[in-house]
């Protein structure tokens, strides 16, 4: 069937539009002015209304089956105070006895907003004031690190005696006893103790969360669902999303193997299933964790933190087994992703890649997914190496707050580079890592160009000069997510072969002031030609 859309202002390339496109089927077949088009042969006409359209946009990381369960969760992330979580935890689990009675998990507190009573970490004894009863493991909301009760202690049976998993850390008080912190890799750890949620559960709740991307404007989304810590999707549901065509967004794996032998299941088993033939449903890169995060101070630092110069973070994952692990990927021909945000974490990656470039090259794209804490020769290297990265522009909303607390004015002002990279060459995709922060693409933009928080501070931007101009963010978001998943070649612009994959907005985001940006709603989302989100 050919569909002719017309009626807008469609974004081609930097300060280059069009009138009308021409769709066969879910491929893009003709650009150009309405009046040209209209001599074409179509079935359908579909008017835009004069609105703005851009190419579909792609969040080239996040965790959909996180975003999911969240609609099954307690909702921390309005709490300010230690208090207010310990009552609306409580309240959730009276008012849903039948979903907790085997326990409650779930994220989003952070310490850093807390604005009445103590701002610090939880611990056992808060987390006790909840229940004794059940289990109650409660992430923070970077999901590195967590506070759980006595209760889900003793079903780890874990003493001042027992030791953390590889990778993790068991946080003990001034005695040597546990004292309910736990991170990294022993927080997924812990979460053991509460059984999984169900298959019909999950492609209900995952679904929705896929449904509610294309509400938001995306039309892809590339996410960390499988084996990763405090992740819930499996390949079994997420097959059943798209068998049953429960959702049109694009959906692209990002996968936790943590053995050569993982790596062969994905590609001699998984990899053989149908549903990865259709246009839909991809498989992807090898995810790995390096280091945590910068709010829970587990991201790792080479000189340490400027408030605890001895605390250089939590290495998740060796540096000889990551080798390893990238050389066994790249063998197989696997891309490999890595979450990374400290500046140590960012340099031993850089290293442990550069053992598995094929023929001295970077020929599978690895990359580096945060890459938050640099300074110029590790941005110049990251370049380079021609190693790609996944930015999150949107975690400057919170971060801001804390980074030169953290790491001090000299390393902020090179860190979240994302125009000195952008400048050097490197490829460079945008995301959110939802649930960490909301999939809406567009608050996000507005961080990348104006440097702000949502409130619109400071004036003037935060280190503004690493402030991207608006055709560089959506080209981050469209094209540059598609290089990511090696699709730059059909997903990611408005031309002629490419997939109908379109956002429609409400707004002309190229001519609009800067502060309204991230206010911008998506009228229409289109995926392959079909509508699949309308805006009333």
């Amino acid at each position: 069937m050919r569909k002719l859309f017309t009626g807008g202002k469609f974004y081609l390339a930097r300060e280059e539009f069009a009138e009308a496109v021409l769709v066969e089927n879910d491929r893009i077949i003709k650009v150009g002015t309405d009046e040209d088009l209209r001599k074409s042969a179509y079935d359908a006409v579909i008017d835009l209304s004069g609105k703005t359209i851009i190419p579909g946009l792609n969040d080239s990381h996040c965790h959909i089956s996180c975003v999911g369960a969240a609609y099954l969760q307690v909702d921390l992330s309005g709490c300010r105070s230690i208090a207010e979580i310990i009552d609306l935890t409580k309240e959730f689990i009276a008012k849903n006895p039948e979903l907790t009675k085997n326990g409650v998990r779930t994220m989003g507190w952070n310490q850093d907003l807390f604005t009445s009573g103590e701002k610090r970490v939880l611990d056992v004894h808060d987390v006790d004031q909840i229940s004794t009863e059940i289990p109650v493991i409660l992430e923070r909301v970077c999901g590195h690190i967590c506070a759980v009760n006595s209760k889900a202690l003793a079903m780890k049976n874990i003493t001042k005696d027992t030791p953390p998993p590889r990778g993790g850390t068991i946080e003990s008080d001034e005695d040597g006893n546990p004292n309910g912190v736990l991170t990294e890799n022993a927080v997924q750890w812990i979460e053991e103790v509460i059984p999984n949620y169900t298959r019909e559960e999950k492609i209900q709740f995952m679904s929705k969360a896929l449904n509610y991307a294309a509400s938001v404007g995306l039309t892809s989304v590339q996410s960390n669902d499988i084996a990763a810590p405090n992740t819930y999707g499996d390949f079994e549901s997420i097959r059943a999303i798209y068998e049953n065509k429960l959702t049109k967004v694009r959906y692209r794996h990002q996968i936790c193997a943590y053995t050569p032998q993982e790596m062969d299941q994905i590609i001699n088993v998984e990899a053989l299933e149908p549903i990865y033939q259709e246009p839909y449903l991809d498989l992807g890169p090898i995810k790995m964790f390096k280091d945590g995060s910068l709010g829970a101070k587990t991201a790792m630092m080479r000189d340490g933190y400027l408030d605890e110069p001895d605390n250089h973070g939590v290495c998740a994952l060796d540096y000889d087994l990551q080798v390893d692990l990238v050389k066994a990927a790249s063998n197989r021909g696997l891309q490999v992703v890595t979450h990374v945000i400290g500046d140590g974490a960012i340099a031993e990656t850089v290293a442990a890649y550069q053992k598995g470039f094929i023929g001295g090259k970077n020929k599978l794209r690895h990359a580096l997914i945060h890459c938050q804490i640099t300074d110029r020769p590790l941005l110049e290297e990251i370049a380079a190496k021609d190693i790609a990265v996944f930015f999150q522009p949107i975690f400057l909303d919170y971060d801001m707050q804390i980074l030169e607390d953290r790491v001090g004015a000299e390393l902020a002002s090179t860190s979240y580079a994302f125009k000195t990279l952008a400048d050097l060459g490197a490829p460079i995709g945008y995301g959110t890592d939802a649930p960490v922060e909301d999939l809406n693409p567009f608050p996000c933009i507005y961080a990348a160009v104006a440097r702000k928080n949502q409130q619109g501070e400071p004036d003037g931007g935060f280190y503004p000069e690493e402030g991207v101009d608006i055709y560089a963010a959506i080209d981050a978001y469209t094209i540059g997510s598609s290089y990511l998943e090696f699709k730059e070649a059909e997903k990611g612009r408005i031309a002629e072969g490419y997939l109908a994959d379109f956002t429609v907005l409400d707004e002309d985001i190229f001519d609009i002031p800067l502060d309204d940006i991230k206010d911008i709603q998506p009228r229409m989302t289109i995926i392959g030609g079909e509508v699949a989100f309308e805006r009333d």
